[in-house]
């Protein structure tokens, strides 16, 4: 037996990942343990969660691959540092922050509580974007494929191209500090007056509400196509000059703002949290949307031509943008593509494991990874615990009846939190931590906002459809398994789930096999029988937090919004 640990350790979504003999057994984001939104620091809860959950000690692991190489990239890093005049404190700290990997197997030995000297597992540093191409390529099914990792930064670079064959990945180019989409994305996020760690997806929400016009040749001078890449005008941020100013320690990440007073005199100014946001910050989000989607299609494309390969891997925060990755199917820059169901950061955990296994041992590939259900998952005893210890009372309905009494009262209007099996990887939930909702009712949209999730009114929920159904009702029709797309709502059914399409008539989609999930699939069959429609809202299974990990937090957050039903597993509970 060979197992292996993966760890995203002291950098935001912390995670931990476990191959044993090359099968993904356990995989999770330190935020489901710590309930701090993508938490930082070491992902010491997840590390013990996951050998727990295998049985094994940390002392039989043979491996431990951490998704981050302080030598990568150092001396481009350390010389841009020196010539742009960074002081010595800034050096000091980048040179005391690219040192904590090195303690990596202390840390663990802590976590587990045992001694450094019990632990004999060789410590790999692999760089943060071969980490993430290696989530990527590795689990696809593509015996050869392009691939491609976008990001904010990790070890000084901020997208790596590269060409995956077997169980190899050759490095085509990197784009190296200060030029980043994901720090030009998180710029213009913090100018829209959204401050936090993650809040792009909002922008994104929000683009399709303005018109990319009246900003457009100001976003096109911010960042522009070079060669098969790309640059950043650098004038329009402080980064370039100043570092950036970033907390990662054991709390939720921050990052002070890194957008310039050059962006602010083109565009205007800038949004304080909480103000009223009026047309033209709809308008800058509509520019800002529209540019980097021709960045990404751009390095697609070019990353295709190079390597004449047409099935594309993607991997890395950009990747969650789901309205660039459904362009690159609908303009037919790629054949085929393929994301992991966490692109972000918390995925690199896997990636620096299956790295291991199959580059530095040599291991052939296995299957695809189909599903994401590799974390925790509670017992009907546990779940029955939970919910008298909240003073509530269930009813147990036998499968048979349970699918179509929940299919009934979502068919009635009923929001339901829908607790099943093993907890799903990345920030995407996928049938076993959800709220779902009827996607025929309009007036679900701002319950689910409103009431429930407590977010903007502009921002829109994803759907899960029948994977056989998905051309009847969608434009495209390649598989989405992971929510990792959108796609436009076929005319003649827009009018039949206003709940669900966004303004521009687009649905961020998620397609349900019976093999990957099925309970969830089960549940949809039912809900189709009855009303004719193969697809039901999915959000996930929280409120402004983490998603839910145990029946605990699942009956929390039920208790404090107004879902109307909520079942685990077999156990159901009403208001």
């Amino acid at each position: 037996m060979t197992a292996i640990l993966g760890l995203n350790a002291y950098h935001g979504d912390a995670s931990a990942a476990l191959l044993v003999d090359g099968e993904l057994v356990a995989a999770a984001e330190e935020e489901r343990f710590t309930r701090v939104k993508h938490v930082a620091g070491f992902p010491a809860h997840a590390a013990r969660w996951c050998l727990a959950a295998a049985g094994i000690d940390a002392a039989d692991l043979d491996h431990v691959a951490v998704s981050r190489d302080p030598s990568a990239n150092v001396g481009p890093e350390l010389v841009r540092g020196i010539r742009g005049g960074a002081s010595a404190r800034y050096l000091r700290e980048r040179l005391d922050n690219a040192a904590k990997p090195r303690d990596v197997a202390a840390a663990l030995a802590e976590a587990c509580g045992v001694q450094r000297a019990s632990l004999g597992a060789r410590v790999h540093d692999v760089e943060h974007h071969l980490a993430h191409a290696a989530s990527a390529f590795l689990a696809s099914p593509f015996e050869h494929a392009a691939v491609l990792s976008v990001d904010g930064f990790g070890d000084f670079c901020s997208t790596l191209t590269a060409v995956g064959s077997g169980g190899s990945i050759e490095v085509v180019e990197r784009v190296l500090f200060p030029h980043s989409l994901g720090m030009l994305y998180a710029a213009v996020t913090q100018y829209l007056g959204f401050p936090h760690y993650g809040d792009e997806g909002k922008v994104m929400g929000l683009a399709p509400y303005g018109d990319p016009a009246p900003h457009r040749k100001a976003l096109g001078d911010v960042v522009a196509p070079h060669d098969d890449l790309f640059l950043l005008e650098l004038d329009y941020f402080t980064h370039d000059e100043e570092g950036v100013d970033m907390l990662w320690d054991e709390g939720a990440p921050a990052i002070a703002p890194i957008f310039s007073d050059k962006l602010v005199e083109v565009l205007g100014p800038a949004r304080a949290p909480g103000d009223e946001i009026e047309q033209r910050h709809m308008d800058v989000a509509a520019s800002l949307q529209e540019r980097l989607e021709e960045v990404y299609l751009h390095l697609a494309a070019r990353l295709v031509e190079r390597t004449g390969l047409r099935d594309l891997c993607l991997a890395g925060g950009v990747a969650l943008n789901a309205v660039a990755n459904g362009r690159l199917l609908r303009e037919g820059a790629v054949d085929r593509l393929y994301t992991p169901p966490s692109v972000g950061d918390s995925g690199t955990a896997v990636g620096a494991a299956q790295h291991v296994w199959h580059t530095v041992l040599g291991s052939p590939r296995g299957t695809a990874l189909q599903h994401a259900f590799t974390g925790p998952e509670f017992d009907e005893d546990a779940c029955a615990a939970a919910i008298a210890e909240a003073g509530l009372t269930a009813a147990r309905l036998a499968d048979d009846a349970l699918f179509a009494a929940i299919a009934e009262r979502l068919d009635a209007g009923d929001v339901v939190g829908w607790f099943q099996g093993r907890l799903e990887l990345g920030p995407r939930a996928l049938g076993h931590r959800s709220i779902l909702a009827d996607p025929r009712r309009a007036e679900l949209r701002e319950v689910l906002n409103a009431r429930i999730k407590h977010r903007e009114p502009f921002r829109p929920f994803a759907v899960s459809i029948l994977s056989g159904a998905l051309a009847d009702w969608f434009e495209q029709d390649a598989p989405s398994p992971f929510m990792a797309l959108v796609y436009r709502t076929r005319r003649d059914r827009r009018a039949e789930i206003p709940a669900a399409a966004h303004v521009d008539d687009t649905c961020r989609v998620q397609t349900v096999d019976p093999e990957t999930a099925p309970r969830y699939h089960r549940l949809l069959e039912e809900f189709d029988r009855r009303t004719g429609v193969p697809l039901l809202i999915n959000t996930s299974f929280n409120e402004d937090e983490p998603i839910v990990c145990t029946p605990t937090e699942a009956l929390d957050t039920f208790l404090r919004t107004h879902m109307d039903v909520l079942v685990l597993g077999n156990l159901v509970v009403r208001r």
